[in-house]
C-alpha cells in the first residue's frame, strides 16, 4: 500500500505524456489538412452506403433527382455533425476524443478479418498478432541475454567473450529487413524447411491444436529474425552492467565470506544490476515496435506493422488507420514505461519515490 500513491502519480504522469503526444498528433493532422481529409473520407463512405441503399429501395422509384437531393441533405447533416464546416482548431477536443476512442470511421481500402471496414475493428484484429510476435521474441531474448551476459561477465577478455563482442556488433548493425530476406532464402527456398511467410498454411488446418502448431511453424522465422537483431546488443549490455557490479566492494565481501558463487551472482550481482537490465529490455520492446513494421511486412505477418505498411502504401493512404496505429503504438510505449516503474520497486528495494 505504501507504493500505491507514487505509482498512481507515475500513472497520471504517463497518461499526461500520452495526452500530450495525442494532442501533438491531432494538431499536426489538422494543420496539414489530414484531419479534413479524414472526415471527408468518413462522410464519403457513409454517403456512398446511403446512396446504394436508397437506389435499391422503392421509395424513389428511379427518380434520380430526388435521390440526389436526399443524399445531399444527408451529406450536409454529416458535415454539420462532424463540424467540417469549421476551422480544424475549433474541433480539436472532438478530434482528440475520437482518436482516444479509435472512433475514426471506416477505412478506404482495408478490412478486418471479419470483413468490417471500421478502423477500430481493423486495428484490434491485428493487435494480438503483433503482441504474440514481440512477446515471444522478448522472452527468448531476455532468457538468452541474461544467461549469456552473466556468464560472460566472469570471463572478461576470454576467447568466448571476444567472439560474443564481435557478434553483438554484427547483430546491432544488421538490418532486420535484410536478415529476414536472408532467412527466407535459406530456410524457405534453399532447404524448404519453413514457410516463407503468412500466418497459416493455405488452406489452414482444421482443429485448434493443429492450427496452433501451424501458427508456431509460421512464426519461427519472424521471431528468429527479431531475436537475432536484438540478442547481441542485449547480451553485451547485460555483460557490461553485471561486470561493473561484480567489481563492487559488497561483491568482494560476499566472496570473502565464502558464499557460493551462485548465491553471489543472484543476490549480490543480478539483484543490483536488475533495474538497468530490465530498463534496456522493456525499452527495447517499445523500440522494436518500429522494427516489427519491416519484419511483419517481409514475412506477411498480419500484425499492426504489416497494417501500417498497407495503410501507407495503398493507392490512397488510409489516414484513419495510420492515426489509430500511431496512437496504439504510443499507448503500448506508455504501458511499457508504467510496467518498468512497477518493476523498479519490485527489483530494487533502494528505490523510494517521494
Amino acid at each position: 500500500m505504501s507504493f500505491a500513491r507514487p505509482l498512481a502519480l507515475r500513472a497520471i504522469t504517463l497518461i499526461g505524456v500520452l495526452l500530450v503526444v495525442l494532442l501533438l498528433l491531432v494538431v499536426t493532422l489538422g494543420a496539414t489538412g489530414f484531419s479534413d481529409r479524414l472526415l471527408e473520407a468518413t462522410i464519403g463512405e457513409e454517403v456512398r452506403g446511403l446512396r446504394t441503399s436508397l437506389s435499391q429501395s422503392r421509395t424513389f422509384g428511379g427518380n434520380v433527382e430526388a435521390l440526389d437531393e436526399a443524399v445531399e441533405v444527408r451529406r450536409a447533416e454529416l458535415v454539420e455533425f462532424y463540424d467540417l464546416d469549421q476551422h480544424w482548431a475549433r474541433r480539436l477536443p472532438k478530434t482528440v476524443l475520437r482518436v482516444l476512442t479509435l472512433d475514426l470511421g471506416e477505412a478506404r481500402n482495408l478490412k478486418s478479418f471479419s470483413g468490417s471496414r471500421r478502423v477500430s475493428d481493423i486495428v484490434l484484429d491485428r493487435l494480438p498478432n503483433t503482441a504474440l510476435l514481440l512477446t515471444t521474441s522478448l522472452v527468448i531474448t531476455a532468457i538468452i541475454g541474461l544467461i549469456a551476459g552473466v556468464r560472460l561477465s566472469t570471463r572478461i577478455g576470454s576467447k568466448i567473450d571476444r567472439i560474443v563482442s564481435y557478434f553483438s556488433a554484427v547483430s546491432f548493425a544488421t538490418p532486420a529487413w535484410w536478415l529476414g530476406i536472408l532467412m527466407i532464402l535459406i530456410f524457405a527456398f534453399k532447404f524448404g524447411l519453413l514457410p516463407s511467410g503468412g500466418m497459416y498454411s493455405t488452406p489452414p488446418p482444421e482443429g485448434g491444436f493443429l492450427r496452433f502448431l501451424d501458427l508456431l511453424k509460421h512464426a519461427i522465422l519472424p521471431v528468429l529474425t527479431l531475436v537475432l537483431v536484438s540478442i547481441g546488443p542485449y547480451i553485451y549490455s547485460v555483460r557490461t552492467m553485471t561486470m561493473n557490479v561484480a567489481q563492487e566492494d559488497h561483491v568482494a565481501m560476499a566472496r570473502a565470506k565464502g558464499m557460493p558463487e551462485g548465491i553471489v551472482t543472484r543476490r549480490h550481482i543480478l539483484r543490483v544490476a536488475a533495474p538497468p537490465i530490465v530498463t534496456g529490455l522493456i525499452l527495447g520492446l517499445a523500440g522494436s515496435l518500429g522494427g516489427s513494421i519491416l519484419v511483419e511486412t517481409i514475412f506477411n505477418w498480419q500484425g499492426m506493422g504489416r497494417l501500417y505498411f498497407e495503410a501507407v502504401s495503398g493507392g490512397a493512404p488510409d489516414e484513419g488507420v495510420i492515426v489509430a496505429l500511431t496512437f496504439v503504438f504510443t499507448l503500448l510505449y506508455v504501458a511499457a514505461r508504467f510496467i518498468l516503474e512497477v518493476l523498479y520497486i519490485v527489483l530494487d528495494p533502494r528505490v523510494r519515490y517521494t
